[in-house]
């Protein structure tokens, strides 16, 4: 059995001598066996790595495409995140500039008249426990502002102060039902009370029997004793239809204001008139007419024929 053993491991051997023999002599004589044999592994395994290459490019994408698209979830909730900024900005600036134009008005307004004004800003609108409408303003006490001090915006007569607080005041619109002022017609001179109905609507009721009353007639502030609660010559607004009932002892009719109560951002409150009555001065300017286009027509010549 020992025998055996030690001829298997001299067979081994003079196997293995003799191969690397055969590897030498070919090498020598210029044929590259290992190359070959590589070339040989390289053709048959091509076709099996392409076919692994197709079974596995569509994971490899749609790895890479989760990726991607996680990045692009990330860059749209940015981009929106931008978008929400940039027209939240624009909103600022178009109530910004809303603000500043409707100062404007009122302060020309205050200007013509002479009146010493205070602006201030509306908080809120609403009602409280004792009027149905009215309005919160960022300016009170501290800025000099008083009760029974007469409100108005770019247009004309807005209402009156009924409360303040340091830093806030709340004002009693026109429109509320509670509301009564003195008013004149400009031009005639001709005196009635004008009262608030809710809503936006205004009624007329003119003081005298003789008293004259039109659609389009303008009507202004006639102004209190010591000019509060209301100063006079404020644009109040204007008749649009006349009540013509029997058995009025007075003309009564409708009236529509001059300011939208709805779209009030900033306004003005009278701290003083300096004594001043501005008349007629601050009638509403009427707009002026379009102009007239004139159209030039040719004749157009007849054939000759």
């Amino acid at each position: 059995m020992a025998n055996r053993g030690a001829n298997r491991t001299r067979l081994l051997w003079v196997s293995l001598l003799v191969t690397s023999l055969f590897l030498i002599t070919l090498d020598l004589r210029g044929i590259n066996l290992i190359n070959s044999i590589r070339t040989g592994s390289q053709s048959f395994l091509a076709p099996i790595q392409r076919v692994g290459s197709n079974v596995l490019s569509p994971f490899s994408n749609l790895f890479t495409d989760l990726s991607n698209f996680g990045r692009t979830n990330s860059k749209i909730d940015s981009l929106k995140t931008e978008n929400e900024e940039l027209k939240s900005q624009l909103i600022f600036n178009k109530n910004v500039l809303g603000e500043l134009e409707q100062l404007k008005g009122v302060l020309d307004l205050a200007g013509q008249a002479r009146f010493k004004v205070v602006a201030a800003r509306v908080i809120s609108k609403g009602g409280t426990g004792t009027f149905s409408e009215t309005l919160v303003l960022d300016a009170g006490s501290d800025a000099g502002i008083k009760r029974d001090m007469t409100v108005i915006a770019s247009a004309g007569l807005v209402g009156v102060v009924k409360s303040t607080t340091k830093s806030s005041a709340v004002v009693l619109l026109m429109s509320d039902p509670s509301f009564r002022i003195g008013v004149r017609i400009a031009g005639t001179q001709d005196m009635g009370i004008l009262s608030g109905e809710g809503e936006g609507k205004f009624s007329l009721r003119m003081l005298s029997a003789t008293g004259q009353l039109k659609p389009g007639d303008v009507l202004l502030s006639r102004g209190s004793s010591g000019d509060k609660p209301f100063v006079p010559g404020v644009p109040v607004g204007k008749v649009i239809t006349i009540d013509n009932s029997t058995g009025q002892l007075t003309k009564q009719g409708r009236v529509m204001g001059f300011v939208d109560l709805n779209a009030l951002g900033v306004v003005s409150v009278v701290v003083d008139s300096m004594g001043r009555n501005p008349g007629d001065a601050l009638v509403p300017k009427a707009p002026a007419p379009a102009p007239t286009v004139t159209v030039f027509v040719t004749p157009k010549p007849s054939p000759t024929e």
